[in-house]
């Protein structure tokens, strides 16, 4: 049986609960295809060991492919993310109380990593089940792109794709939402998708400004 390791993120800011987490915890031990099924794991929203979670894990399962998840405040849809920067530059501290500003992700490291998953058909799928999706350009600088950087960083020339996808929070407040039923459906149909392409699709995904 192979694995792909589907994570979330513990609550932050005050928070109660974190979409993300709520949401991939449902899809554990759910089939893709035959002999492959999701595994569901929770990281810590800190700097310090978020990322050094997730490599455990990976080092542990061994899974055939990896999608990191996470809360986009604000964000009204399932948005895949299209790259990750070498920089933090947190606007609020983590959960340890840690605020890094203007540093490297990995010293030394390259600017940015692109994600090795077909973003385009992933949206694609997601929208033809009737679910809000699009490409993101920006994974933002606090603790989930740290994770999805030293993912991608990790994962370079092993043949194991990879990616970060920001989901809505959940109804309850003024800002953009989405039903948490939703949001399940909506990463089960992008991991889907991005376990049967392997050539990304032509879809205008871009942004103006």
């Amino acid at each position: 049986m192979q694995n792909v390791l589907l994570t979330g993120f513990e609550p932050f800011d005050k928070a109660a609960v974190n979409p993300s987490w709520e949401a991939v915890r449902q899809l554990d031990g759910v089939p893709l295809s035959e002999g492959v099924k999701i595994v569901a794991r929770c990281l810590p929203c800190a700097f310090a060991t978020a990322a050094e979670t997730l490599l455990q894990l990976i080092n542990e399962l061994q899974p055939a492919m990896v999608i990191a998840t996470g809360l986009g405040p604000g964000r009204s849809d399932i948005s895949i993310e299209r790259v990750a920067i070498n920089v933090n530059d947190a606007r609020i501290p983590d959960n340890l109380g840690v605020q890094p500003i203007d540093t490297s992700v990995v010293e030394g490291g390259p600017a940015a990593y692109f994600s090795t998953l077909p973003i385009k058909g992933m949206v694609k799928a997601v929208r033809e089940a009737g679910i809000a999706a699009s490409v993101s350009q920006t994974a933002g600088t606090f603790v989930c792109n740290q994770v999805f950087y030293r993912l991608q960083h990790a994962l370079v020339g092993t043949g194991v794709r990879s990616g970060f996808i920001h989901v809505p929070g959940l109804p309850g407040s003024s800002e953009p939402s989405m039903v948490l039923s939703t949001t399940v459906e909506g990463l089960r149909v992008a991991a889907l998708a991005a376990w049967q392409t392997q050539a990304d699709v032509v879809l205008a995904g871009g942004q103006i400004s």
